[in-house]
């Protein structure tokens, strides 16, 4: 509960921040970024009592399995949408969950090479270069996951090394993010943008702009708060998730450890599990899916925070150099594969696209979403709706990834090399994403280019 209201206070501070500073409302940096960095400095210089960095490091993993059990409480809003338009969101869903996936196939390996380069100059092992992906594509509690996995195989602070990771990504999200797109604005590549006003800029609805409802209540306050059941739903999918883990680890081998490491993904199923068992017992209708997306946003918020306020500057300070090397590799790549699939999809929102594709590849799918608000804030086009309908893509395509990267880092731990299997399964992955983009014609010529006058 400490390190809970330290992270609350850290929070509030950086909504003054946001709402003060010219600096944070022109780049649009969201609170969380702002608090997670406050935190992070305080929290390294001692001047905050009673926490440090190991418990944000745990409540970053749990915060993330709630997230994605939030998510899967969340029914799916039925498009009123029509023949052309749900076509082209559907090939737009396809296309960004096969580059996603793309990425994470190509960045593990990679991160490794840009390691094994620079280990004539450090000491840094390259096999912590395979934790790029996790923190890019996933975001910290993925990152945080997948390096406490790596520890368990002996890779010591290998959940300190992807944390920090997955910090430097969200600032390549906004820094790059945001100029690419008011430039996008100001070549007239984005058709649906209106001013940004000081609302937005400043973060906060005042009493007159307050409009947005959060939700109904579904439950007589006098029995339970409406609230109270939701995160009762949520609580109950954490606990499914942790048999279902266990259940997991049966599975003989690596796979049954790599998958049942995953917690995330378990709690993701087992809310998709009550969430349809709800629909057939006619009682989905106490559940008021506004209300979960908050869960699912306040969730989200405090993850960010707390995976800044993770990061313990005297373990990754020895590192920081390669840290930042190997990152910037990274993300040049990154932004190079968002930019040339994201103009080939084919379709009026491509530059959009492009927007979302990197923002959750350098951070998370709300981050993707945040940078297309930017040139999209009534949300006219399909491509905020197609990121979030990606991750089915993403889910089916990356599993193979999943278990291959950390299997490497086990069986280089082990002395015995890559493993051709496990190399066989990133390059099959790529393979695999090229001719789906192919197949649903998401790979043909630019639509958009960024130098167009």
């Amino acid at each position: 509960m400490t390190a809970f209201g330290w992270l609350s206070i850290m929070l509030l501070i950086g909504i003054v921040c946001r709402a003060k500073i010219k600096l944070f409302r022109n780049i649009l940096m969201p609170a969380s970024v702002i608090a997670g960095c406050l935190g992070f400095l305080l929290l390294n210089m001692g001047i905050l009592q009673g926490v440090d960095g190991n418990i944000y490091n745990d409540l970053t993993a749990h915060l993330f399995t709630l997230s994605f059990i939030s998510i899967g409480l969340t029914s799916v809003s039925k498009s009123e949408e029509t023949g052309s338009s749900v076509k082209n969101m559907l090939k737009g869903s396809i296309a960004i969950g096969a580059v996603w996936v793309l990425l994470w196939s190509v960045t593990p390996l990679l991160g490794y090479l840009v390691l094994k380069l620079l280990n004539t100059v450090t000491d840094m092992h390259a096999v912590y270069g395979l934790l790029i992906p996790t923190a890019f594509c996933d975001g910290p509690g993925t990152a945080i996951v997948f390096g406490n996995m790596f520890e368990s195989y002996g890779w010591e602070n290998a959940s300190q090394i992807a944390v920090t990771f997955a910090v430097i990504g969200f600032f390549y999200a906004f820094g790059v993010g945001v100029p690419l797109a008011k430039w996008g604005v100001k070549k007239g590549l984005a058709k649906n943008v209106t001013a940004i006003d000081n609302t937005i800029a400043r973060g906060l609805y005042r009493k007159q702009e307050q409009h947005e409802s959060l939700g109904m209540a579904t439950c007589y306050s006098g029995n339970i708060d409406t609230l109270a059941f939701h995160l009762a739903l949520v609580g109950a999918c954490f606990i499914g998730a942790k048999y279902l883990s266990a259940l997991c680890a049966l599975i003989p081998g690596s796979w049954g450890e790599i998958v049942s490491s995953l917690m995330f993904m378990h709690g993701l199923i087992v809310a998709y599990i009550v969430r349809w068992i709800m629909e057939k017992l006619n009682v989905a209708q106490y559940k008021n899916d506004t209300l979960q997306a908050r869960i699912t946003g306040t969730c989200t918020d405090m993850l960010v925070c707390s995976a800044f306020m993770a990061i313990q500057i005297s373990i990754i300070g020895k590192w920081l150099i390669p840290i930042l090397i190997v990152t910037f590799v990274a993300a040049v790549v990154t932004f190079g594969a968002s930019y040339y699939f994201g103009s080939r999809i084919g379709g009026p929102c491509d530059f959009e696209r492009t927007l979302g594709i990197w923002g959750c590849a350098t951070g998370t799918c709300p981050t993707g979403i945040a940078l297309i608000r930017i040139v999209d804030p009534n949300l006219e086009t399909t491509a905020a709706t197609e990121l979030g309908a990606m991750n089915v893509v993403a889910m089916v395509l990356s599993l193979g990834v999943y278990v291959a990267v950390p299997s490497i880092a086990k069986f280089i731990a082990e002395g015995a090399g890559f493993g051709v299997g496990n190399l066989g399964v990133c390059i099959v992955t790529v393979i695999i994403c090229l001719v789906v983009l192919k197949i649903f014609k998401a790979w043909g010529k630019p639509t958009y280019h960024l130098k167009e006058k």
